[in-house]
């Protein structure tokens, strides 16, 4: 089971934070956005005198409410193409687990969230990775170069769209070419969308639910916590028509006995009565901070930061050839202004050894005064480090 790239770190962290050092955490997808009013209102609406468990695959209530919202795209579901999990991390792993045997592969574009591999590692299941460049602004490889990676093994494609770590945006061609190869070769997709409210630029986020002919193959995971950010209340959902796969998903489910109840009601409540206009506020915060942030790094010498299509992750090329080691020498060594800055090193998020070395992720979650003075330490710190 491999460590957590994303937290592996933390001890330096920890030991600079209690040295009296201020920590920019650019490491971690955790926001300091307020989280939607109506997820704490909902919490609070809850009055009866025991906190029970829900249903194994969740409250059937707040299951028809996802539903419905989705549907309001057209995808036709019903509160049973829904399961509840602790967090989008859970339904990951259910997913592995039910649509994997053991030394099945699934393929998946790298760089990729860093905790797929262990998610993999816990259902025995091959990463096989497809390789996208910062040159090419981590775009997809052509259909016939992914089709030339399927072999016997082979159960699953997989994408999180919009990417986490890069930010890239996946287009509805290129996931209908996807889609098209998963038919061929009788596979499944599964789409990890748990950032598909944050899409910039006039952009449109497009579901792999919305594919006609991919019912059967069709695998969604997302996150209230992400969504609402709320991520401390570990509340996400996997999604699927193909209800022998649901079926085995529930075992696990029932397995762990239910998601949390009082934070469900939580999310419901989110689900219920959130605005667009919520969504809108958010998406123009994270832009400016997406702005900000890649405008910093792009004036760094030898930096190279393509501009993401949604989430709140970027990738950058920095002029430096060990990122771990670089990401653990500013938290042990760079202070500019009493603070310095943790990154996640790049190289967690690829299964080909020896690439993104010279790359990190970084995580606009920070409001913009902090995250310009994070950016003045890093650029500090690389002038520095480069020196010695």
């Amino acid at each position: 089971m491999p460590a957590s790239p994303i937290r592996r770190l933390v001890p330096y962290a920890e030991a600079a934070k209690q040295s009296g050092t201020m920590v920019y955490h650019l490491n971690i997808g955790q926001p300091d956005i307020a989280t939607a009013p109506a997820f704490w209102e909902g919490v609070a609406a809850h009055h009866d005198k025991v906190l029970s468990y829900s249903h194994s695959a969740g409250l059937v209530q707040y299951r028809q409410a996802y539903a419905d919202n989705l549907n309001r795209k057209g995808y036709g579901l019903t509160a049973e193409n829904v399961l509840i999990s602790t967090g989008g991390s859970e339904a990951l792993v259910m997913t592995m687990m039910a649509c994997f045997d053991p030394g099945d592969e699934v393929l998946i574009p790298e760089p990729f969230y860093a905790n797929y591999n262990g998610f993999a590692a816990m259902g025995g299941v091959v990463v096989r990775p497809l390789t996208t460049t910062i040159e090419e602004r981590f775009a997809l490889p052509e259909v016939e170069a992914v089709e030339a990676a399927i072999g016997p093994k082979t159960r699953a494609l997989m994408i999180c769209n919009p990417n986490n770590p890069t930010g890239t945006l996946y287009s509805k061609a290129e996931l209908e070419a996807l889609a098209s190869l998963c038919l061929k070769h009788d596979l499944f997709l599964i789409a990890d969308e748990v950032y598909r409210e944050f899409v910039y630029d006039g952009q449109q986020h497009y579901s792999i639910l919305g594919i006609h002919g991919l019912e059967q193959h069709a695998v969604v995971v997302e996150s209230t916590s992400k969504m609402y950010s709320a991520c401390g209340a570990r509340i996400g959902a996997l999604i699927t028509k193909n209800q022998d796969l649901m079926a085995t998903a529930l075992k696990y489910a029932q397995a762990r006995l239910s998601p949390p109840t009082l934070e469900q009601m939580g999310a419901m409540a989110a689900l219920l009565h959130t605005g667009h206009d919520y969504f809108d506020v958010v998406r123009s915060e994270y832009v400016s901070r997406r702005n900000l942030m890649v405008q910093a790094l792009s004036a760094m010498p030898g930096v190279t930061c393509p501009l993401p299509g949604g989430a709140f992750y970027a990738v950058a090329r920095l002029p430096i050839t060990d990122c771990d080691d670089f990401c653990r020498w500013m938290l042990e060594h760079h202070r500019h202004e009493g603070a310095t800055v943790m990154m996640a090193p790049a190289t967690g998020f690829y299964a080909t050894p020896g690439l993104g070395k010279d790359e990190v992720r970084l995580a606009y979650v920070l409001e913009k005064a902090n995250l310009a003075l994070a950016m003045d330490c890093l650029a500090t710190g690389l002038a520095v480090y480069q020196e010695a």
